[in-house]
């Protein structure tokens, strides 16, 4: 996998050790299992049309480009973030997919993620424009990590679009978060400005080992974000990647984490604790430990049996 970090992320992590790890290669991640895998989602599969994945009913998800402002070392797409021009889209790339999401009226959400969309800014804006035309489409959703990793690209121009947008169809910016020392002035000032846009904010987080499988990491961080007008919507089970398995927290730490969280901080600020089925389909809520069950194994939205150890 490739080494990006923003000159925003190198000074942090001069202070911070939870942005050190997430940020800077580990030679870990040439230790790996028989269990890990490539392409544990299965994405490849789902792939219609170039860049677009449809592997739920209702929505779609977009990799408008495999680039990041800074890559992170758990990624679940590095299997493709470490071939940036693989990934590079055109608008008749876009125009294609407009195509396939007309022939399939069922669709009603469309995804822009990547990579991180907001480092192809003129793309992503088209990609907007034209989406949020179509009649079939409801909701208009953007992932990007922009305002950790370096929020200077955070521009008026997408700022002004996002606007533009948010008054025609419903727009969501999910943003990722891993630990408070991302919230630095420059973060919290474009958090700022994107609420200004008018669209709705929400974040997702995965859990990391040695970075933020604690309590009290958890707790300032989505009690913050939800202070600055961020919903937490969801916290992972990190993915079974190749490369990444280090970062793996065992399943009943991250239960008991948030079986605390939920008893001490504001529904608001309480994600759905998730794991994104391997091999299997579906985003899974892990129950807490309110419940007696067996923390072994679990199903998927097809009701396929899938093994945690």
């Amino acid at each position: 996998m490739l080494v990006k970090i923003s000159n925003h992320l190198r000074k942090l992590a001069k202070k911070s050790r939870a942005i050190r790890k997430q940020f800077f290669p580990s030679s870990k991640e040439k230790e790996f299992s028989n269990r890990a895998l490539i392409d544990p989602l299965q994405e490849d599969t789902y792939k219609p049309v170039k860049g677009l994945i449809h592997k739920y009913p209702k929505r779609v998800l977009i990799e408008l480009t495999l680039n990041c402002a800074s890559f992170c070392r758990f990624c679940t797409r590095r299997r493709e973030v470490s071939d940036i021009e693989k990934g590079k889209l055109s608008k008749k790339d876009i125009e294609k997919m407009i195509d396939y999401v007309k022939s399939q009226p069922e669709i009603n959400e469309a995804i822009f993620s990547g990579g991180d969309p907001l480092t192809v800014p003129k793309l992503l804006i088209y990609a907007l424009n034209r989406f949020s035309k179509l009649r079939q489409i409801k909701i208009l959703r953007v992932h990007t990590r922009v305002p950790v990793s370096d929020p200077r690209l955070l521009t008026k121009e997408i700022l002004n679009t996002f606007s533009k947008v948010n008054k025609q169809k419903p727009l969501y910016l999910s943003i990722h978060f891993e630990h408070p020392d991302e919230l630095t002035p420059k973060t919290i000032k474009a958090i700022k400005n994107l609420r200004k846009t008018g669209a709705i904010l929400i974040s997702q987080s995965a859990f990391l080992k040695g970075i933020n499988d604690s309590y009290k990491v958890l707790e300032k961080l989505f009690t913050r974000l939800s202070e600055l007008g961020v919903r937490p919507y969801y916290i992972f089970h990190c993915d079974l990647v190749k490369g990444i398995e280090h970062f793996i927290v065992p399943i009943e730490k991250e239960i008991e984490i948030m079986t605390r969280l939920r008893k001490n901080i504001s529904g608001i600020a309480f994600p759905f604790h998730t794991i994104d089925a391997p091999r299997g389909s579906g985003k899974i809520p892990i129950p807490l430990n309110f419940w007696k069950f067996n923390k072994s194994s679990f199903k998927d939205f097809n009701k396929k049996k899938i093994k945690m150890y």
